[in-house]
Formats: C-alpha cells, structure tokens, sequence
C-alpha cells in the first residue's frame, strides 16, 4: 500500500511540474511565485548535474532525454513569465533584479557581455560538441549491434554464459540503441534552448526600453539603463540553469557505457602517473626563475613534486596489497569445499588448441570459429533433430601452437594440427597436374592432402583442387566427430525435452506412450540406436506413432528399434538410394543369414549371437571383398538383408568395420531400384 501510494506521489508531482510550465505560459504569477520558481530551477538543474556526474553507468540514467525535455519547457515558461513582468510592471522579482545588479554588476555594458559569455559558451563550446557526440555514440551503437548480439549467441553457445544472462545482455543492448538514439535527437532542445534565450533578451531589451519610453516617459538612457538591467538578470536567471544542464549533458554523452567511479577514475587518470608529476614539477621550477613570480611557481612546482612522491608511494602499496588480497583469494579458493564438487563436471564436448590457433577463435583478432560452432549446432539439429549440448572451446598451453584436441565427456577421442597462415588442397581424384606443397592427411576422413599458402590457392583451385581454410578444417574435424558420437551424448534430460516440445503440438500419443507403454530410458535406447546408423530423429511424431503401436506386444527396445527403421523408411530411402537411378548393392547370402538366425540367444538382458569366431572371420573376409569390389566402382557400400537379420548383422560388422550402412528390405521405399553387384557368403 506504501508503494502505491509512493508511486502516486511521484506521477502527481510529474504531473504538477508539467502543468505548472503550461501554466506559467497563460497566467501571470506573482514575482514572489517567480523567485520561488527560479530558485527550483537552479536546484534543479544542480541535482541533474550531480546526479550525471557520479552516476556509474550512463544507463543509469536512462530517461534523461525526457529530463531534458521537462526541464527546457520548465525554464522557458519562467522566461515568459518574467518578461511578462518586465514589461508590465517593471518588478519581476528579487531573483532576477539582483542577478542583473549583482550578478551582472549593475552595469548594462558588463551584464550584457557576460551574458554573451555564457551563450557562445554554451552554444558554440559544450552543445556543438554535445551534438556531434551524440550523433556518433547514436550511430556507432547502432552499427555495434549485430556484432554484439552474435557475440552473445557465441558466449551463449559456448556455454560461457546461461540464458538468462544472454537474456540480460541482449536487453541492455537495446536499451543502449534506445537511449544514444534518443540522446542525439534530445541534444536539440539545449541547442534550441539556447537560441531561444537569445532571441527573448533582445525582445526583452527592445520591448522594455520602447514601453519605459512610451508609458512611463523616461529617457532612452535611462529606460534602456533600467529595463536593460531586468533583462540581462533575466537572461542570467535562466541562461546558468541551462548551462548547467547543457554541461550535464556534455559530461553523459562522453562519459562513456562502463561502470565506473567517474571522480575516482577522472583524478587518477590525470594524477596516477608519479614521472608527470614529477616533470611537471621540473617544468614549473624553471619557470619559477624567469620574470613571472618566482614564490607562486616555485609553491606549484614543490605541490606537485610532493604529490609525485605520495602517488608513487600510494601506487607500491597498492601493488603489494593487490598480490596480498589475490594470494588471498587463491588460498580461500583452494580451501572452498563447494570447487571440489565443481571439479566433477565433465563437459559433453570440448575443444582445446594450443595458443597458435588462438586468433581463429578470438572474434577481437577476425576469428570466426565460435560463429561455426554456433553452425554446427543449427546444422546438427535439422540433420539428425537433436540438440547437440554446448561446446566448449578453450586453449591448452600444453598442446603445440597449431594442435588441437577433441574430447567427448573428458576423454580425449581424435586430434588434428594445422598450419595457420595456410590451406589445405585435396586431390578429388581428377587433378592432371599436381601442386608442391607440404605433404598431411585432412583429420576427418584420413585422406591424402598438401598444405599450400595463400599465394598458391587460387592456381590450385583452377588446377581442380578442393581447398579449405584452417577454421573449415576443425569446424568438418569437430562436426564428424560430433555425428559418430551423439548418440552417446543424447541424455534422458535431452530426451524429456525433446517429449515436452512434442506434447505442445500432440499431447495424445505423448500421453499414451509415456510412461504407458514405455518409460523414458526404453525411448532414450531406441533414439539412441537410431542415431548411431545416422538416421535422423528429428520426425518424433512418427517414431512415437510406431512405438505406440508395437510396445503393447514388445519392449525389446532393439526389436522395436527395427520397426522404427521400416516406419522412416521413406526417410532411408531417401538418404541411401537415388531416385529414378538403380543403386548397386551388396545382398547377403541366405544360408549366412540362417544361420545367424540359428544361433540367436534370447535371454531377459536381449538377444545376442553364440556364431563360431571362425564363421564370423569368413564373413567378415567375404564382405570386405565385396566392399572393396564397390568401391573400386566409386560407390558407397550399402549391404540389404531381410528384416529379421538386420540388426544382428550390423551388430556383427560393426567391430570390424565402421559406418557400414546396413538396411533391410523392408525399410526400402518401393520406387527404388535396386541391383546386387556382390553377395556375402561365408
């Protein structure tokens, strides 16, 4: 209830600072009213400058162009309501009368050029540069934006930062645009102001010295003597108010966006430096024995040594106690309980590379390395519909400068190294005239490889080499490695999520198969076994469809995984074999295939093969024949057995040789043709 009524307080007296500048344009006010009034205003406009000059953040003050404009209609409506008084009655006040006497020392010629003072210093010195400040800090925090917003979906990716913390960032961002945009319009009411208090002096003036002339009868010298005095301490009144509030804007707009303590930071940039003290010290000393006065300077140049001598002083102390307090910090950290937890996560995957390969993922120095893992991620998710969990990128001063290691839940599983300065030419296999270069294997798929400079690439494309850059090397090293091992990296929180995302749109089949028919873990286990022969999850509607349908008569989750495969067949099909072209295949011998089926033992852990070792090697030679038979062909081996025997195959093979593609007929769509070129016989 307090607040309530704090907030209505606040929106009345807003409400009453604004209507009372209308007013004052309207109604005359007493001169007593108007005193009153100008002394607000100054009070006013000292809080504002206070408030500017040790605010931390330029944020902070958020709604200063608002300020700005309140405070600008404010001052001209008491600028109007002193000129009506000027003109009226000649009384317009304590304040001003003793502004233009005092202030301007009772003297037209005097008053009149201090006046001129504070309006070319205003107009021409603080507003000039206020304006154009803002007019770049506007249009540079504008061009910043985008890379700002990458950079935090590049920390946010990387796991650097959570989402609420990106959320926090991307929020200040715009309020940044927001406020330099509205800075560089708002710089145009003190600009304005300032023109307008000129254009009412010298109204005041003519206008005063006409009607004194006219109504009371009084000479030219006198009535201009008089009202002159009026008008210029009416100038003054409200001319120093706004340079107050032009220098407050002058001190925001280049204060900068950092946090900082402005007084603090101002004083030991200007003073934290012992040798310039030192020199200027020297310099004024010198200075001291010619003909300017020697006491003064030689007081300046001893003021200024001594105070070399404490900064330096003052600086020792504070090095020894800045490596005091971080020895400290070091020794409570070590003996904080909670970091021995902290050291037991494992990240999903990580990314180290030795101090060379720094620039590539350093966005400060052109790097664009965070932006491909950031890639990675998008082009993984629409590939295979998982999300790949945060990489975590890091460099290892262990490793050589242009090595990198990829680890997959803290265990290292390949490596790579590269040239940076250099690029990586292959040979697709149709090159007539070869490149010198220095002789490597391209880290994904072990092929044959040189590494050429930058001068020699564009000979090298034209001889009809493939040739990719550093960062494209270990983005393909990273995206592969990240392919063979996701199904190892799909955990249950991954799967419920993926289940909660599929509920918003079909709640049904959610709700009739979780937790039902199958439990998470059965439904984890059949997508994990689909991802470890690439197939893409990313259809979960229809993989929850047929599981709905074959759980009530099985939970073997690898029986239920075939009948997945045939339910995507169109899927398969459409990843494996060419539409309207007949794709060579390699078909298994049906007697091998028996006598799988034959010594299948079932148990409560699942089923698995008792086939004799020497039988499985025959097979084994008899398929790598026939693999290499077709790939002497240029084609990809593709093996196709009946659907009972998939999976047991495939589970036989895969110890033997990796990324076999390994279908069944039944997960082949019925418009592709196919044409055995081999046969597995054992």
């Amino acid at each position: 209830m307090d607040f309530a009524a704090s907030v209505k307080k606040t929106d009345v007296g807003i409400a009453l600072y604004l209507l009372a500048a209308v007013a004052f344009f309207i109604i005359p006010i007493p001169n007593f009213l108007l005193d009153i009034m100008i002394a607000f205003n100054i009070s006013i406009a000292l809080i504002v400058l206070m408030n500017v000059l040790f605010v931390q953040e330029v944020l902070d003050m958020s709604f200063f162009p608002t300020l700005l404009l309140f405070t600008t209609i404010f001052r001209i409506s008491l600028n109007v309501s002193s000129t009506k008084l000027i003109l009226s009655s000649g009384d317009p006040g304590n304040v001003v009368r003793t502004f233009g006497t005092f202030v301007g020392g009772n003297n037209l010629i005097i008053g009149g050029i201090i006046f001129l003072i504070l309006i070319i210093i205003q107009f021409m010195v603080i507003n000039k540069g206020s304006e154009r400040v803002a007019e770049v800090s506007a249009r540079f925090t504008l061009d910043a934006m985008p890379g700002k917003q990458m950079a935090i979906d590049a920390d946010l990716n990387t796991g650097a930062i959570d989402d609420q913390e990106a959320k926090r960032r991307r929020d200040k961002i715009q309020e940044e645009s927001a406020f330099f945009g509205a800075m560089d319009g708002a710089t145009k009411y003190v600009k304005g102001d300032a023109t307008a208090g000129l254009i009412i002096t010298v109204v005041n003036m003519a206008g005063g010295t006409a009607l004194g002339m006219i109504n009371q009868g009084l000479p030219f010298a006198e009535a201009i003597q008089q009202f002159g005095i009026l008008t210029i301490g009416d100038g003054l009144v409200s001319q120093i108010p706004s340079l107050l509030i032009s220098l407050s804007t002058g001190i925001l707009v280049t204060k900068g966006s950092k946090a900082a303590d402005f007084s603090g930071t101002l004083v030991k940039q200007l003073f934290g430096l012992p040798k310039v003290l030192y020199i200027v010290a020297g310099s004024m000393a010198v200075l001291a024995f010619t003909p300017l006065n020697t006491v003064l300077f030689l007081g300046f140049a001893a003021a200024f040594g001594v105070s070399g001598y404490s900064m330096s002083k003052t600086l020792g102390e504070e090095e020894i106690e800045q490596e005091v307090a971080a020895e400290e910090t070091e020794a409570e950290e070590i003996r904080k309980p909670e970091n021995v937890v902290s050291l037991l996560q494992v990240d999903p995957i990580e990314l180290e590379f030795g101090y060379g390969i720094i620039p590539l993922a350093d966005v400060n120095q052109g790097g664009d390395l965070l932006d491909r893992v950031v890639m990675i991620r998008r082009q993984i998710a629409l590939e295979l519909g998982t999300v790949v969990p945060i990489i975590r990128l890091r460099d290892n001063i262990q490793l050589n400068p242009n090595q990198y290691i990829i680890k997959i839940k803290g265990i290292q599983v390949t490596e790579g190294e590269i040239l940076f300065d250099h690029y990586m030419a292959m040979n697709p296999g149709y090159v007539e005239e070869e490149i010198t270069g220095i002789p490597t294997f391209e880290p994904s798929f072990h092929l044959p490889a040189i590494w050429i400079t930058e001068s020699q690439r564009e000979r090298a494309e034209s001889l009809g080499y493939t040739v990719v850059d550093p960062p494209s090397i270990i983005a393909t090293h990273l995206t592969e490695i990240i392919r063979s091992h996701i199904a190892e990296l799909l955990t249950r929180q991954d799967v419920q999520n993926l289940v909660d995302n599929l509920k918003e749109s079909n709640p049904v089949i959610v709700d009739e198969l979780i937790p039902k028919l199958l439990g998470l873990g059965d439904v984890q286990k059949v997508l994990q076994n689909l991802l470890s022969e690439g197939i893409s999850i990313r259809d979960l509607l229809s993989i929850f469809e047929v599981l709905a349908d074959h759980a009530t008569t099985t939970h073997d989750t690898d029986v239920l995984t075939e009948y997945v495969r045939q339910g995507l067949k169109r899927a398969i099909s459409g990843r494996y074999f060419a539409p309207n072209e007949v794709t060579q295949v390699i078909t298994v011998d049906p007697k091998v295939e028996q006598d799988i089926m034959a010594s299948i033992k079932q148990t409560e852990q699942g089923a698995y093969l008792t086939l004799d070792p020497e039988r499985i090697k025959a097979i084994i030679g008899s398929l790598e024949d026939e693999i290499k038979k077709i790939e002497d062909m240029g084609r990809t081996p593709i093996v196709v057995t009946s659907p009972i025997v998939r999976m047991y195959f495939k589970s036989m093979t895969q110890d033997y040789i990796k990324d076999l593609i390994v279908v069944s007929y039944n997960e082949i769509d019925s418009n592709v043709e196919l044409s055995s070129v081999g046969m597995v016989t054992g």
